[in-house]
């Protein structure tokens, strides 16, 4: 991740943002009428819908679990989400994306209420700007509590890591690309469980604990963001009653 291109300028970023501070994030919960549960996210250039169905019967039946639902999360890029237009369907990354948020969510969904059935949840990244598997989960989880999935908590993600030395909070494109290192985790935010991490490059102990200690003020600054749009969703059913 070697770069002679200058990230940090008088103490800010390209972007003109401090080191803590988020891009611009706007959710909207409710969006989709054919699915159980949606949430439309922007967050910074990220656009990202997230739809939920079920719980339903898992089919086929040999992948049943008769003590609990399983989770089937899947993350797609849409061809055009990037600057090169991308070959359509699964590849490696996405795999491993919808793999891990798929085990990120089970740990908050209580899934024992629902055996043999399976709860699928599809992210659909339109526009990327660095960040979307942060973006995906928290898009997911606001879905998932619009379609009436009990959960322990609401869980929420965002990503901390280093650019020209500095240990920033949420990443933008050219610091994700030519950046040092990428942090993104995700939490549960009323019990502060770690629920995913990751991590590209290279940090010291000390600026892994200032990243994660960033990414975690964020997931609590977003789940803030989550509720207001939870709570936007249903005044506007009370208002329409």
């Amino acid at each position: 991740m070697k770069t002679d291109i200058k990230l940090l300028e008088n103490g800010k970023r390209l972007d003109g943002r401090k080191y803590d501070e988020l891009r611009p994030i706007k959710i909207e919960a409710g969006v989709l009428h054919r699915a159980e549960g949606s949430c439309y996210l922007e967050w910074g250039g990220n656009k990202v819908l997230a739809a939920v169905y079920g719980p339903r019967e898992a089919v086929p039946r040999h992948t049943q679990n008769p003590l609990r639902a399983i989770v089937n999360a899947r993350y797609n890029m849409a061809a055009f989400s990037v600057d090169d237009r991308k070959r359509p369907g699964p590849d490696r990354r996405s795999r491993e994306i919808s793999k891990v948020i798929s085990e990120a969510l089970e740990n908050v969904i209580i899934l024992e209420n629902f055996p043999r059935a399976s709860i699928d949840v599809n992210i659909e990244v339109i526009d990327a700007e660095a960040g979307t598997r942060c973006a995906g989960l928290t898009a997911a989880a606001v879905a998932l509590v619009d379609a009436g999935i009990p959960m322990r908590d609401i869980p929420v993600s965002c990503a901390a890591g280093k650019i020209d030395g500095q240990v920033v909070i949420d990443l933008g494109k050219n610091e994700d690309n030519y950046g040092q290192a990428d942090l993104p985790v995700a939490i549960s935010p009323r019990t502060g469980e770690i629920l995913l991490m990751q991590m590209d490059g290279h940090l010291t102990m000390d600026e892994f604990n200032q990243a994660l200690d960033l990414a975690i003020k964020g997931c609590h600054i977003i789940s803030d963001l989550q509720k207001k749009a939870i709570m936007e969703k249903y005044q506007k059913i009370t208002e329409v009653k």
